[in-house]
């Protein structure tokens, strides 16, 4: 693809480029954690379809025709696109005043404006309700002529069997260090020290290291809440449940800071897809009681419930889904700090993700070993589920809580 701005997935536009040559299937689905490129490849996959320029199928986009150009500034349109909205940010099936599925099936139902190619992009696909899935299938079944349906989503398994079976499946990983680097350099939004730094911060994810980088203050707040969470591990019960509620305060600030960057960063060209990571579960339940965060573990349990009691006249002041995002926001920085401590107490100091904690990451690593890290992810995962399946926040943070404190023997 000439003028392909995907960046670090050689192997996914390789794959694009040989289906161009020999025939591009109506659906794909592209998988991927939050921020990696998704969005841009789906958008360079749209202007390599609609692209007029004359040339080889494998030299489109030519970024200059008309076509193209439209595709950059988001009027094409034979470009029809769908992404969740809402105070739940989902895609629904539509109707009244929703945009949604139902709309999307639509627009594609009528003849192209251009004549020629149209393309439906939807992004986080796995954040359509299962009705809307259902009323996505169809077309999926039986797409209109030279119509191309691209699918993007972090976690292919909340979507149906029956969507992913009929999607050609393209994964896109973590892009490389130096490759987050050398973008935002190039964008001009950090200098070489601040490049590096976010980087290594967003794990090799674009879109979320463009987000940190337009809104500077979203990385002072990630830092202050790894420093309280490492301090909390030798906190009492108390101070433990009190600071993790504060800390949901402040991953909803965290949240908003980053939002906004990635409206800013969606506004630079599509470099990414630019939205901060959700923090959802990656897995099931490894270890006896962590499905469920009362199931064995009753005195935890039952201070959490009175905790969340306690807190819930605070709460009913914020919106539930505020809230939900907001704690789904701390696992999310939550996890990855557990990850640079297991890293840190291996001596890989080299791939953490937060090098301004290093030494705080340094002082609380031996007595936080690989199995202490390693339990400690499964409830985090948990967690993540739990929230996306409608648990309440309050209860799930403050079980968290409870239980994030040094193995006994190392205080």
């Amino acid at each position: 693809m000439h003028a392909s701005r995907t960046r670090g997935q050689p192997a996914a536009v390789a794959a694009v480029r040989a289906m161009l040559q020999t025939g591009m299937p109506h659906a794909l689905l592209l998988v991927g954690p939050s921020g990696v490129g998704k969005t841009t490849l789906a958008l360079d996959i749209a202007a390599a379809l609609l692209c007029v320029a004359d040339r080889e199928a494998a030299e489109r986009p030519c970024g200059v025709c008309r076509g193209c150009r439209a595709v950059a500034h988001g009027n094409h349109p034979d470009l029809h696109r769908l992404a969740p909205s809402g105070a739940g940010a989902v895609i629904g099936i539509g109707g009244k005043d929703e945009r949604g599925v139902r709309e999307l099936v639509g627009g594609l139902s009528l003849l192209p404006v251009e004549g020629g190619a149209r393309v439906a992009l939807v992004s986080e696909a796995d954040r359509m309700t299962e009705d809307a899935q259902s009323a996505l299938l169809k077309t999926l079944e039986e797409p209109p002529s030279r119509t191309t349906i691209v699918l993007c989503a972090d976690d292919e398994e909340r979507m149906l069997p029956t969507i992913r079976s009929r999607c050609v499946r393209l994964r896109l990983g973590p892009v490389g260090v130096r490759e987050v680097e050398a973008i935002l350099e190039e964008r001009g939004v950090a200098d070489a020290p601040t490049a590096s730094r976010l980087a290594r911060l967003s794990g090799g994810r674009p879109g979320l290291a463009m987000a940190y980088a337009l809104a500077p203050e979203a990385a002072v707040v990630r830092a202050e809440m790894g420093r309280t969470l490492l301090d909390l591990l030798a906190a009492g019960r108390t101070r433990r449940l009190a600071g993790v509620r504060d800390l949901a305060a402040r991953a909803g600030e965290l949240a908003k800071a980053l939002a906004l960057g990635a409206a800013r960063a969606g506004a630079d060209a599509g470099i990414a897809d630019a939205a901060p990571a959700r923090g959802r579960g990656r897995g099931k339940a490894a270890a006896a009681g962590a499905a469920d965060p009362v199931a064995g573990a009753a005195p935890d349990a039952a201070e959490a419930a009175e905790a969340s009691e306690e807190a819930s006249g605070r709460a009913a002041r914020v919106p539930a889904a505020e809230r939900r995002r907001a704690a789904i926001a701390l696992i999310s920085a939550w996890r990855e700090l557990v990850r640079d401590l297991g890293l840190v107490s291996a001596g890989q100091t080299a791939t953490i993700h937060e090098p301004a904690l290093l030494d705080e990451l340094q002082a609380v690593a031996p007595r936080f070993d690989a199995a202490a890290a390693a339990a400690a992810l499964v409830r985090l995962d948990d967690a993540g589920e739990q929230l996306e399946g409608n648990v309440s926040p309050e209860l799930v943070l403050d079980v968290l809580a409870l239980r994030w404190r040094l193995p006994a023997g190392t205080a």
